[in-house]
């Protein structure tokens, strides 16, 4: 009967809807596994917009709208811990991508001294008891090799003032590491993955505790180091091979080794490497998860989202208060909630717990003082201090006095 036609009506619109429920279920969750997020690049944006001077009134981080990032964003994204990009472009390389390195580390350090009630930099696993206390905890991920200027010693020095990954290229070669492009036809490759140097670079990555990424390189430089490193590594920001066809993306045979190893892929939200083309939705992204879930397990997945990094995110994930939305997606898609704390926060704190193992065993290691050969550096603007001694790997001696060096040799062995 009629009436009973609007009891029913009047009981479905009190009932939470399904998606409703899910939503619920996701904030709760976060509630106590807020999501650590494996990129974003609100340090270049402060570059950017305000040239570093945080205490500009137009680069208040409450009041910032027009970036996907800002505080209140982040608390109702219940995001519990970042790693800040401190990414400089390529064409910082053999210039002055150290100091300006130096520049993007020193603007998350003041973050967290401009803002302590909501930002805590930490450098080690541990540092989940900030998000415990209601902070965002902030760590710093150094986004490409270049950033190190082929430097053994700046490299300690970066992770002695805080970073704790490091990119090993961006969109362009290091002298010792080949990226991305390499498996376009836009490069060629120069190292078939890493140089000599570049798999000493990697070690003293595994002896200090620095996690190794492998987001932006060639697929060669990502078996290279999935078979070298004695830690796991991350993909701090890419995505499935298989689902988007984009070369900065994982492919499967990629993913097996991830999986053999006990590392990880942070699924990036970018439009481009989601669907391949300029528009996707929070479901595509999603696709990814479960891919990445399907070919590695759901140990192998976290948050990779790369915001304030890129010109195009996905309907529904427009910027980081949109991290509950997703998980009410996996939760529709019958993860389960240890999968789902594990993606959020669990799956990453125990690859940088394991780093932090590995570092410990390696507590005897001595650091590595080989510098690389002064012929595969790069730049006019740089000087040849301590090659010219003997040491390491100096340049052999110009042509005109290697005749001069060769007769007196001899004559000192008839002497």
């Amino acid at each position: 009967m009629p009436g009973g036609s609007v009891w029913v009506l009047v009981l479905a619109l009190a009932l939470p809807s399904t998606g409703q429920q899910h939503l619920e279920e996701a904030r709760r969750i976060m509630s106590t596994t807020p999501v650590i997020d494996g990129h974003n690049d609100l340090p270049w944006q402060l570059l950017q917009k305000f040239n570093n001077q945080l205490r500009l009134p137009e680069a208040n981080l409450t009041l910032l709208n027009d970036t996907h990032t800002n505080i209140p964003k982040l608390r109702q994204g219940h995001v519990g811990g970042q790693f800040w990009s401190v990414y400089v472009p390529c064409e910082t390389q053999n210039k002055d991508a150290v100091r300006r390195t130096l520049e993007q580390m020193d603007v998350v350090q003041r973050m967290c001294d401009l803002y302590p009630e909501t930002f805590s930099c930490v450098t080690d696993s541990s540092g989940g008891e900030a998000f415990r206390n209601g902070k965002v905890a902030s760590l710093i991920g150094v986004e490409g090799g270049h950033s190190i200027d082929s430097s053994l010693g700046v490299l300690r020095t970066l992770y002695r003032l805080g970073a704790r990954y490091m990119t090993l290229t961006h969109s362009c070669n290091t002298p010792w590491a080949d990226n991305w492009l390499v498996d376009t036809n836009d490069e060629e490759p120069v190292h078939h993955g890493l140089s000599p140097f570049g798999k000493m670079v990697v070690e003293e990555m595994n002896r200090l505790g620095m996690i190794v990424d492998l987001a932006h390189v060639s697929v060669d430089t990502m078996k290279v180091v999935l078979n070298i490193s004695k830690a796991p590594v991350i993909f701090s920001h890419s995505s499935a091979y298989s689902i988007c066809q984009h070369r900065r993306n994982v492919p499967d045979d990629v993913l097996q080794l991830v999986a053999s190893t006990g590392s990880l892929v942070m699924v990036n939200f970018y439009n481009a490497y989601v669907t391949c083309s300029d528009k996707a939705t929070l479901s595509d992204v999603a696709d990814h998860m479960d891919y990445v879930k399907k070919v590695a397990g759901a140990q192998a997945v976290g948050f990779g989202g790369d915001y304030d990094g890129v010109s195009g995110v996905p309907t529904g994930l427009e910027d980081v208060s949109k991290y509950p939305m997703l998980v009410a997606e996996l939760l529709k898609r019958n993860w389960t909630e240890p999968e789902v704390r594990g993606a959020l926060a669990e799956n990453l704190l125990r690859v940088f717990s394991r780093v932090e193992e590995v570092k410990r065993s390696l507590q005897g290691t001595a650091p590595h003082e080989t510098p690389i050969a002064f012929e595969e550096l790069e730049g006019s603007c740089r000087t040849s201090y301590g090659y010219s001694n003997g040491a390491g790997t100096a340049r052999p001696p110009p042509a005109a006095l290697a005749l001069p060096l060769a007769l007196a040799l001899l004559l000192a062995a008839l002497s």
